[in-house]
This record gives C-alpha cells, structure tokens and sequence, in this order.
C-alpha cells in the first residue's frame, strides 16, 4: 500500500491545518542539497540571472521542473503518500518554487481556497530555530467559515495596531527544522517566519484536489498566476519529459487547462522589469 498517513495525523492536519515529518528525507537530503545548489548555478546564482545578493528574496518557478532528480520527488513514496492521504490519489502537482530568502516574511496565506483543498509541501536546507527563520504558524487559521479564521484574515497584517502585538509575538507554533525534515501546510494557514538571515535555502511543491469539472475556470484562473513569473508553460522540460504514467496522472489537468499562459506572460513581459520574486 506504499507511505499514508494514519488516523491520527489526518485528524491533526484537519484540525490545526500543518504537519511535521522529522526526519522523513534523510536518506535523500544530500542529493536535493546538490541539486538545489546545481539548479541555482545553471540559472546565474540568483534571481533572473543575477546572483542572490542576500537583501531580497531570489525565487525560481517552477523549480523542481528544472532538474531530472528533483523532479523524481513527485515518485518519492513519502511525498505521494502524503499527498494522496490529503488529497486522494487523483491530486495535482501544481507547481513548486526554489528560494534564497532574505529577512522575515510576513504573516500570510498562500491564497484563500474555499472548496479545493490546497497543500504546500516544504524542503528547508538549512538548520532554523524560531529565532533565525524557521517557519511559523498560526494553528486552526486555515479554516474555513469559522470567526477565527476570518478574524486572523482580517487582522494579523496590523497586529501592532489591533492587538499591540508584534508581528513575531504573534501566537504560533515554532516548527524547527535541519535539513532532511519536511514540513506540510494547507495554503489556507497563516504562517511567517522572523529573524532568518538573507541566504536562507529552501524550496515547496504545491498540490491540490482535482478540480471538479463545473470549477476548471477556478484552476485556470491559479494558473493564470504563473504570467507573473513569465511562464509559457506550467511546467518545466524535465518534469515533463521523465514523466511516467503514473506521475502523468497528476499533470494532465493542469496540461489541459494552461493554454491561456503564452499570452498572459507576453503582458507581464511588457508591463513587469522582472519575473516577480514569489
């Protein structure tokens, strides 16, 4: 039956909207670590070809796409297995995004979807306590038709002001992590990071439900997204070209629904100096 999550882990992610896997890649961290720093180097060290300068956030999407082996993680049983324990077998691989992070990041969702379940599935490569980045976030703050959730939405931008709160007073859990743990959010979940220094290494995939067929407007329109980052494609060549049947099944949606791209970033090009940095 390969990885899944129990009882117990899918009643947490529901009710707290986050999960933690110490330890989970261990026997494969090396490898990503040398692939990451491999993809950075082929893209000039940094963002749009200029290297990371370490003040502002570098970003590369899609990211695992760019590389055979990085790709393969989408295969690994642990990813799929959490991913079709959340999702069910028929998710989709939305994409994924490479990063330098530089300094602290504010509190935010990764979007706010009502209906599809979204999940972000993210590699931190290197070690992060709460006081030098490692991520945080605001339990319960995913859910959805809920006061406190809707409060959260509302207010955590201007703690300052509403709760004189510091934004990283904020309560929220710490999830510490060194290389090798994995750590898996819905989009819904507030979450932020504070005091991390400005070549802090790490990358996510994104996943989601498939889309039911009266709501693919809702998908091409998440797609859409990918203009700003000035994609022609949703994917990349080598997520693509080594697909197996079996990873094609979590593509194909997503393949069907991203004509309206080409257009979209030839706009972005015109209006934007650069590919947005996340």
């Amino acid at each position: 039956m390969g990885y899944q999550l129990n009882e117990q882990q899918l009643a947490f992610f529901d009710t707290f909207g986050y999960l933690g896997f110490p330890g989970l890649l261990d026997d494969r961290i090396d490898e990503i670590i040398n692939d990451f720093e491999e993809v950075w180097a082929s893209r000039g060290g940094g963002h749009h070809g200029r290297p990371h300068d370490g003040k502002e956030r570098s970003c590369i999407v899609p990211f695992i796409d760019q590389q055979e082996r990085l790709s393969s993680l989408l295969d690994d049983d642990r990813i799929r297995g959490i991913a079709t324990s959340l999702l069910g077998d028929d998710f989709n691989y939305m994409g994924s995004d490479g990063n330098y992070y530089a300094g602290d990041t504010r509190w935010h969702s990764d979007g706010w979807h009502p209906e599809t379940l979204h999940i972000k599935i993210a590699f931190y490569l290197d070690e992060l306590t709460r006081d030098t980045g490692c991520l945080r976030v605001i339990p319960g703050s995913h859910k959805r038709d809920d006061a406190y959730a809707d409060s959260l939405q509302q207010h955590v931008g201007e703690s300052s002001s509403v709760w004189d709160t510091d934004p990283r007073d904020v309560p929220a859990m710490a999830l510490e992590t060194r290389p090798g743990d994995i750590v898996c959010f819905n989009h819904n979940t507030k979450h932020a990071s504070f005091g991390g220094g400005g070549h802090r290494r790490m990358f996510t995939m994104n996943l989601c439900q498939r889309y039911p067929e009266h709501r693919l407007q809702e998908l091409r329109d998440y797609i859409s997204g990918g203009a700003r980052f000035w994609l022609d494609e949703a994917y990349g060549e080598a997520m693509i070209r080594t697909a197996t049947p079996d990873r094609k099944r979590h593509l194909e949606q997503v393949m069907a629904n991203d004509d309206h791209l080409p257009e979209l970033s030839r706009q972005a090009r015109e209006s934007m100096s650069e590919p947005s940095r996340g």
